[in-house]
Formats: C-alpha cells, sequence, structure tokens
C-alpha cells in the first residue's frame, strides 16, 4: 500500500498514535468481483501472488496476517492491496515438536515440521497462502475461467489449498513475472465453420445485446486474443451476428470487441473493423 506520509503524536489525550497517509481505495466486495471479467479477476489474483512473495520475503523476514480476510484489503486501480497491518506478525510460532506446529483452519489442518531451532517450518508464509486460497483463489481463479486455461488454474488452486507449491503453481505463485500474462491470456482456438465477411473501417452503432461478463452494461463487450477467439464466441451466441474490433486493449493486451446481434446499419469508422457473419 503506498505510504504518502505519517504523524506521530504523543500526548496526554493520545499517547503514542500514529497516524498515516495512503492512497485511496475502493472496499473489496466479493459479490461484484465475481460479477467482473475474469481477466479483471485475474489480475486481482496476481497482484495478490505479489504480495504473498513479498510477505514471505520482506526485509523484516517472513510476515503473517493474522486477520487475512477481504475485509483487510481494497481495491486501487485493479489491483489488490492490504490497508490493515494491525495484525501483521514476524514471530514464527515455537515448537519442540511437529505436533506443536498445528494450524487449524474451518475446513481442514495441516502440521507442519518443527525445526532444529525449535520453530515451525514456514508458518506465517503457509498459513498466508491458505488464507489466500480459501478467501480469494478459490472463488476468483476458476469461475467463467477460459476453458484452455482450466486444467492449470485447478492445479494452482489445488497447490493453494493444500499449502504447497510445486511445479506450475510455484511458478505462478511466489515468481511472477510479466510473461506470466501472456501465458495465461492465450488461447488456442479452431477455425470456425461458419464464414465471415470483413469490413474495414466500419462499425455497428446500435444492435447490441447483453452478455455476461461484459465490459459494457449495455452491451456484449468481451475481450479475445485474436480474431478467431471472436469468431468462436460470436458463433457460441446464437443472437451474434457480427463483431465489431475496437482498437482499445485491456491491461494483458487483449483487444476489445463488440459483438453485435445484427449488421443493418453499419457506419464508416476509421478505427475499427466489423465482421459480418455470412448466411445462405
Amino acid at each position: 500500500f503506498q505510504l504518502y506520509g505519517y504523524c506521530y503524536q504523543d500526548s496526554n489525550d493520545i499517547p503514542d498514535t500514529l497516524t498515516t497517509i495512503t492512497e485511496l481505495g475502493s472496499p473489496l466486495e466479493m459479490i461484484q468481483l465475481l460479477q467482473t471479467s475474469w481477466e479483471d479477476r485475474f489480475r486481482i489474483c496476481l497482484s495478490l501472488v505479489r504480495l504473498l512473495h513479498y510477505l514471505a520475503h520482506s526485509p523484516l523476514g517472513s510476515v503473517t496476517l493474522l486477520d487475512f480476510r477481504p475485509r483487510q484489503f481494497v481495491i486501487v486501480d485493479g489491483e489488490l492491496k492490504v490497508t490493515d497491518l494491525d495484525d501483521a506478525s514476524i514471530e514464527e510460532s515455537s515448537c519442540t515438536s511437529n505436533s506443536d506446529c498445528f494450524m487449524e483452519f474451518p475446513a481442514r489442518n495441516f502440521t507442519l515440521p518443527c525445526s532444529v531451532e525449535g520453530r515451525c517450518q514456514s508458518m506465517n508464509e503457509k498459513r498466508n497462502l491458505y488464507n489466500a486460497y480459501r478467501f480469494f483463489f478459490t472463488y476468483l481463479l476458476p469461475h467463467s475461467a477460459p476453458s484452455s486455461l482450466r486444467p492449470l488454474l485447478d492445479k494452482i488452486v489445488n497447490a493453494t489449498g493444500n499449502c504447497n507449491k510445486h511445479g506450475k503453481a510455484k511458478d505462478f505463485l511466489f515468481y511472477p513475472s510479466p510473461s506470466v500474462n501472456s501465458e495465461f491470456t492465450q488461447k488456442c482456438v479452431k477455425s470456425a465453420n461458419i464464414k465471415y465477411r470483413r469490413v474495414p473501417e466500419a462499425f455497428i452503432p446500435d444492435e447490441n445485446y447483453r452478455c455476461w461478463p461484459s465490459y459494457h452494461h449495455k452491451g456484449c463487450l468481451l475481450s479475445v486474443f485474436d480474431v478467431s477467439e471472436a469468431i468462436e464466441i460470436c458463433d457460441s451466441y446464437s443472437q451474434c451476428k457480427a463483431f465489431v474490433l475496437t482498437n482499445q486493449t485491456t491491461w494483458t493486451g487483449r483487444q476489445l470487441v463488440f459483438f453485435k446481434m445484427a449488421s443493418n446499419h453499419i457506419m464508416p469508422d476509421p478505427d475499427k473493423i466489423t465482421y459480418v457473419k455470412v448466411t445462405d
């Protein structure tokens, strides 16, 4: 969370008080998040991944958030940020045997190894990981995800639910890089049998229909990797008779496309390309 300033106050009325000034964020509402596009939810999960990595390797050591719940986070420009650090701790639990390293959650429990130094190994990190799974990943990652990504997403969700970091789940969760965007947003689609007529520099201003999830509340505006994916999406909607490629992209570089229920009124537009379904 971005810190803009702070003020320490010590008086008879208010002793030992630290006031911070931070960036403004929007409260995290899980129901609203589930109504957004998968790509936006993936962005939130990716920002949570970066937070998990930082907490596990902070300058102070491994940090755990004892109150790791959605109400402790806010959304800033599409990124998830923690706003309440009152319950942060850098203390790893002491132990004399493995039975002392017991983590209890509502759905399942874990027993971690006790190190020779008398500390529960990676307890702070694994507590954060499982809380991220049960409050965020299990809801935001699989729901309406691209079909080609679901096997990999299932592995990631299962890995976090088991408090381990093996294979690709480890690469995604603890070593995120810009290349993960292209890996997670590209899709392999087959050529469609239905033909489309390409109309350059053209736009269909009306003929909207609603779909979910959509970037536009009065129409069907979705992101695609290429024209083949747009064709696949249009073919999947019975009411779709055409689509319009815009020059706008999402945060991962995917192109925004309007899907239309007719093509009766086509207007010139130098920044758009229209594809019309060819009917016999």
